[in-house]
């Protein structure tokens, strides 16, 4: 009984107490649960905190940089230079530019959540750390321009979402490791100037998001690599590949610029590379190619991108290729003159041959007897300009004096070192030079040409000027014309191209003379050079500066808006002094002229956003096109090459916010610059400015100038001259 009754109390204690006590145990398991997981947040912090101590002691920061890494302050995440962090863990470390030296420590493996790391540009030494390969939340290495030796760790394969490798300009020697094909959301790989031997993995073709790829300037031998399906870019230039190059790259769509010069490859030009729409650069030059260039990248690229190829013909005037004779209008015909060559007797042969060689002597005296009939009328014009005789044609043509010619026409100079009449410029040797909306550009070389004393030209090239052709009927009348243009020949200024004089046909034609400048357009100087030419920041500084002067004595003095400033009518001279072209060639045109330049400076990108609406140019749309120049400077980029879709300001307005900034750059001015990396910033927040869709927010043109100068002051007179 008395068990009974001890057992039904049991069951009732267990029915009021059971269930408030099971839940006490799981608010203690719960409670627990969360304590730990706190726990190892902080563990993971800890570890963060550990491996930034241990990277800081590894580093040689001359600078006192790293100042802030310290243990008194609030953490890793709160205000340590160059330390981004989410949640309280470390996402990227980004410190280029710093000078900082050292080494890299193998600690940084213990940073899990680091997605990005950024030391570009300092002076690092030792081995690229194994431990990266730890890192699978890893996107963007960036480790270029340093010091950096030994072998790229095959454990950098192990990162599985890392987008952006570049170890470029190193030290680094060894094979390009096969673990790198694992990288399957790697975009950008950029390898070049380092001592890295082998052949490039077959597998590395097998990278489909692959867009970027330069090996160059190393010593990777073999056969031309496997073709990457999606490639944009392609630099394999200044290394040891040999063979041919496929048919099949033909087939890369995307492809924009190949770079496969300074190797050892052979055979032909595949003519299928003729196909791709989208090729802006190409460079096959110092290879020992063969045949004939396909003619349309004879004419889409400049001689320079085939140079240095023995047995390649035919991409210049000056590389024709062996002419082949034409075939006979058919076989029967070609039997039939075989048989009469056949029959052609001794005698017969003896005849024709005395009877060529007969007339080949009677036409060189029809060519001396001109020559000496011209060169006794050249004498008689000027004996007869001596005595006042009213045909004659005066050697020397002062300023404003006009002169004519056998042709008809007449010829107004201004001034210069130029001595010439009518007749010598109509009929001097003409290179065509390029072709704008207005008209066509030659470099003309005049015979007999006697110089002005009074000039302090480059004798070199005084018997040498560019004229500039204007299109037909696209002008204003006659009168107005000439009262344009006697105002625009009197524009004198260091960094404007002088219009030395000016001729109208008898048909209406119209020429415009001016100095002939041997460096050709900023264009050219930036996108048609060969691989081993670099363009110094200081370089690039100086064109922008002396532009921007240009500019201003336009505006301030002459009261002149430009209205087509393009890097290709920015031209330079023997050295590299900018001289901005084309002045005043607007108030020569109708307005219907004018529409149609202003729709070409738009697809070739320097076209404000508001010409779209209006017809006419002004002062804040020059600003807008010389901030597009700036841009081009900065990041070598051709302004009518769209990347995705964007403009040039666009797609360095969109890097810049995702702070990508140094992606912006042209790859040369990142090669030891750790010395003008606030310049390059200054310049690009500059140029950024000066592209403001608002033309209200836009600088004027001094202010620019001012700008540039305060960036790294250049000697010069800040005052507009009114002389050369």
């Amino acid at each position: 009984m008395g068990d009974h009754i001890q057992s039904s109390k049991k069951e009732q204690w267990k029915q009021t107490h059971f269930l408030p006590l099971l839940l006490l145990i799981l608010f203690l398991d719960i409670g627990h649960v969360s304590c730990k997981k706190w726990d190892d947040d902080a563990i993971v912090a800890q570890s963060d905190y550990q491996a930034l101590k241990a990277i800081k002691h590894e580093l040689v920061d001359l600078h006192g940089v790293l100042n802030t890494w310290n243990e008194t302050g609030p953490g890793p995440c709160s205000y340590w230079a160059g330390i981004k962090c989410v949640k309280d863990h470390v996402i990227s470390i980004q410190l280029p530019w710093k000078g900082l030296g050292g080494r890299l420590s193998e600690k940084i493996g213990q940073l899990q959540s680091l997605r990005r790391i950024s030391l570009h540009d300092n002076v690092l030494v030792g081995p690229v750390p194994t431990s990266l390969g730890s890192l699978q939340s890893l996107r963007g290495v960036y480790l270029f321009n340093n010091r950096l030796s030994g072998m790229i760790p095959p454990s950098i394969g192990n990162c599985l979402n890392l987008q952006t490798l570049d170890l470029s300009n190193n030290q680094l020697i060894g094979i390009i490791p096969l673990s790198l094909a694992k990288l399957n959301w790697v975009y950008r790989l950029n390898l070049s100037h380092n001592l890295i031997v082998g052949k490039v993995p077959d597998e590395l073709g097998n990278l489909s998001r692959l867009g970027f790829l330069d090996l160059s300037n190393n010593a990777i031998y073999g056969k031309f690599p496997e073709i990457i399906a999606n490639i944009s870019v392609l630099n394999l230039s200044n290394n040891k590949f040999r063979g041919p190059i496929p048919e099949t790259i033909g087939n890369i769509t995307s492809l924009s610029s190949l770079d496969l010069s300074e190797n050892n490859l052979t055979g032909e030009i595949p003519a299928s590379i003729a196909n791709l729409q989208n090729l802006s650069f190409f460079d096959v030059s110092y290879n020992n190619l063969s045949s004939s260039v396909p003619s349309v990248l004879a004419e889409k690229f400049n001689s320079s991108s085939f140079l240095g190829n023995v047995h390649l013909c035919g991409y210049s005037n000056s590389t024709p290729c062996p002419s082949r004779n034409p075939p006979s209008p058919s076989s029967q015909d070609t039997v039939d003159k075989n048989r009469h060559r056949r029959r052609l007797r001794t005698k017969d042969i003896i005849i024709i041959s005395a009877s060529a060689l007969l007339a080949v002597l009677l036409i060189l005296c029809c060519v001396l007897l001109c020559c000496l009939i011209r060169s006794k009328k050249t004498v008689s014009k000027a004996k007869k300009g001596k005595s006042g005789i009213s045909k004659a044609v005066p050697l020397v043509v002062g300023p404003g004096d006009e002169s004519g010619g056998e042709m008809g026409g007449k010829l107004v100079h201004f001034d210069g070192p130029f001595v010439f009449t009518a007749d010598d410029l109509l009929c001097a040797t003409a290179e065509v030079m390029g072709k704008g909306s207005y008209g066509t550009a030659y470099k003309a070389t005049l015979e007999d040409n006697h110089s002005n004393n009074n000039n302090d030209y480059n004798d070199d090239n005084n018997n040498q000027v560019a004229v500039k052709r204007l299109r037909e009927k696209i002008t204003k009348g006659l009168k107005e014309f000439e009262l344009e243009i006697a105002q625009l020949g009197k524009i004198r200024h260091p960094n404007v191209l002088p219009l030395r004089a000016y001729y109208v046909g008898p048909k209406g034609e119209k020429l415009l003379v001016y100095d002939y400048m041997p460096n050709g357009s900023l264009s050219s100087f930036l996108h048609a050079r060969g691989p081993v030419t670099m363009i110094p920041w200081a370089t690039r500084l100086s064109v922008a500066i002396g532009t921007t002067r240009g500019l201003c004595y336009l505006h301030d003095v002459e009261n002149i808006v430009h209205g087509n400033i393009t890097s290709s009518n920015i031209l330079l001279d023997e050295e590299t002094n900018p001289k901005i072209a084309d002045v005043g060639i607007p108030l020569l045109m109708t307005d219907v002229a004018n529409t149609d330049a202003v729709a070409t400076a738009g697809t070739m990108g320097y076209r404000a956003p508001e010409l779209t609406k209006m017809k006419n140019a002004s002062v804040k749309t020059d600003v807008f096109s010389l901030g597009v120049v700036i841009l081009e400077l900065l990041t070598g980029k051709s302004p009518s090459e769209a990347t995705d879709g964007l403009s040039l300001p666009q797609w360095v307005a969109s890097i810049v916010r995702e702070e990508w900034t140094n992606e912006v750059f042209d790859v040369e001015l990142m090669r030891g610059v750790s010395d003008i990396g606030d310049e390059l910033l200054n310049a690009l927040k500059l140029a950024l400015h000066c592209v403001d869709p608002s033309p209200g927010a836009r600088p004027e043109a001094k202010q620019v100038l001012e700008k540039l100068q305060e960036i790294k002051p250049v000697p010069t007179d800040d005052v507009p001259a009114k002389s050369d």
